[in-house]
């Protein structure tokens, strides 16, 4: 019997949108639709994935359209679609002009696509998602920015470059904005269940957290004609797996703040569990004061930022 998978559309065949796809085939978690202006290159690219699977024996399927009746009744919709950085951008400087496409997105993939989650990885994500919280009518829990995993794929990395721990012996979070308002949490992290606190000196702990919060730009810098993507689109792809299997996973996720951390009426990465609802509970950790100030004030810009968006 032929196994049934979930149906995953990705919008964007660009870098982040191609490899999030490769990753849902290789890792056999859904049939993916791959939706692009450029119609050619969403097929092209979906064509090439799957030359891909005598070899690698993926079960899911992939197609590339720019029809958005192909995408019809997605359990998820990813929106990896805009403008990428270029050296000396901030994620921020792409604001009016991603604005432009994660609207025009939503306008044509709600309408088929009613009831699926709608994951944000469009820079600046923060700002995007709390716009498009505004201009949907969509359940809080089922418009989830994906910045925070990224965020702490690059802390983990941080830490275990500087102290020689395998990823896998640490426990480590970011919370806030992805960008430069980010608050990684230092207090919080472990290495093979020691505080790093403990394990590093203030010097190494800001080389971590400059690393952390730099890691994007330094990415951006390094390539000067594009920015990072086989990072986020691994991110995506955790955050997807816990949605599609409703796993209940708790990731650091761009959700709906409600009162939580003093926060309200903003979507700000925070740690959430995840399921095929969305966003199933948002978990509040015990953060000293100057992390819930910088919390705040991280939240605070998004809300600026978003009101600063041109809706024309």
């Amino acid at each position: 019997m032929t196994q049934s998978y979930p149906k995953v559309t990705v919008v964007g065949a660009g870098n982040v949108g191609a490899s999030t796809a490769l990753l849902l085939l290789l890792k056999n978690i859904a049939n993916v639709v791959m939706i692009d202006v450029a119609e050619g290159v969403a097929k092209g690219k979906a064509l090439d994935l799957m030359h891909m699977r005598s070899n690698e024996l993926f079960g899911p399927s992939i197609i590339g359209t720019s029809d958005y009746l192909d995408t019809a009744n997605s359990n998820l919709v990813v929106i990896t679609a805009g403008l990428p950085r270029k050296p000396g951008m901030t994620r921020e400087d792409l604001i009016d002009i991603n604005a432009s496409i994660v609207r025009s997105v939503l306008e044509a993939a709600l309408p088929v696509s009613p009831e699926a989650c709608y994951l944000i990885v469009t820079n600046p994500l923060d700002v995007l998602t709390n716009m498009a919280a505004q201009l949907v009518d969509l359940p809080p829990a089922r418009l989830i920015g994906m910045g925070g995993v990224l965020d702490t794929s690059r802390f983990v990395y941080a830490i275990a470059r500087e102290t020689g721990a395998s990823p896998s012996e640490i426990d480590a979070l970011v919370i806030g904005a992805h960008g430069e308002a980010m608050v990684p949490l230092p207090s919080l992290a472990t290495v093979r269940g020691e505080p790093l606190l403990e394990l590093v000196d203030e010097a190494a702990l800001d080389r971590i957290v400059e690393a952390t919060v730099q890691g994007g730009a330094e990415i951006v810098r390094l390539l000067e004609t594009g920015s990072a993507f086989y990072a986020p689109a691994s991110s995506n792809v955790k955050m997807i797996e816990a949605i599609l299997g409703d796993t209940g996973a708790v990731y650091s996720s761009c959700a709906r703040l409600q009162g939580e951390y003093g926060i309200s009426d903003v979507s700000l990465c925070v740690p959430a569990a995840l399921g095929k609802s969305g966003v199933l509970k948002i978990e509040e950790l015990k953060l000293s004061e100057n992390e819930l100030l910088q919390l705040q004030a991280s939240a605070q810009s998004v809300k600026e930022q978003v009101s600063r968006i041109k809706n024309d």
